[in-house]
């Protein structure tokens, strides 16, 4: 395997995935695997980039929102809502870099060199990805029922059952605990109260719903049965 990578018939895909823009894309999904695969070790909440939805009307006209509000706007117009944003950011990722990676394979033999060079990629840039942030709207568009559903049924089921800290901590700003649910589990944001703090293994108690923030807040086992 490694002597196909290293073989000068890699030499053109090399040289695409190096070549602006697609460059941009090979960065950010190389970031995103690293996500991913941190994210698994338990390490970082896969949710941790996720904005409340702006309590504006985003289809009208607005005093000037804060910068948060105006992002998760734009989410909200492009149809982006309803599933994690790293969700969101990964696939839009995977998809601009094909839609780049074959514009400059098939057709950048063409592009003369120099600023002409680079003002068409900021076009391809852009293009691409308009073109993957519709493309993951539509993929994410079945996949937001079961997020919702998720959440409204785990907020009646849990509460008050015992959870396991899959995180290196839960405090009271980053956490997930899983939760067996008699399937393959359940993994939930969590969010320790005051200034406790848990670490991987902790058994934790989950005793209230944040709806606006995703989360539930969380006592260690020992002091709920103190309660």
């Amino acid at each position: 395997m490694f002597a196909i990578l290293l073989s000068s018939k890699m030499d053109p895909f090399y040289q695409n995935i190096l070549s602006f823009p697609t460059i941009f894309f090979s960065i950010v999904l190389i970031f995103c695997i690293l996500f991913w695969f941190v994210a698994i070790l338990g390490f970082l909440d896969i949710s941790f980039l996720d904005i409340p939805e702006p309590d504006f009307d985003v289809s009208g006209d607005t005093d000037a929102p804060s910068t948060p509000d105006a992002v998760a706007g734009i989410i909200l117009k492009l149809g982006l809502n309803g599933v994690p944003l790293t969700v969101v950011i990964s696939l839009i990722t995977l998809f601009g870099w094909f839609i780049s990676y074959y514009i400059v394979h098939f057709f950048y033999n063409y592009i003369p060199g120099g600023i002409f060079y680079y003002a068409v990629g900021l076009v391809v840039l852009f293009f691409s990805l308009y073109i993957a942030a519709l493309i993951t709207s539509k993929v994410i568009k079945p996949l937001r029922p079961l997020f919702k559903k998720m959440e409204q049924d785990v907020e009646k089921l849990v509460l008050g059952q015992t959870a396991i800290v899959r995180t290196s901590r839960v405090d009271n700003e980053f956490g997930e605990a899983t939760l067996d649910d008699g399937g393959a589990g359940l993994i939930l944001k969590v969010r320790s109260s005051g200034e406790s703090r848990y670490k991987t293994g902790d058994k934790v108690v989950l005793i209230e719903y944040q709806k606006d923030l995703n989360v539930f807040r969380v006592v260690s086992e020992e002091e709920f049965k103190g309660l």
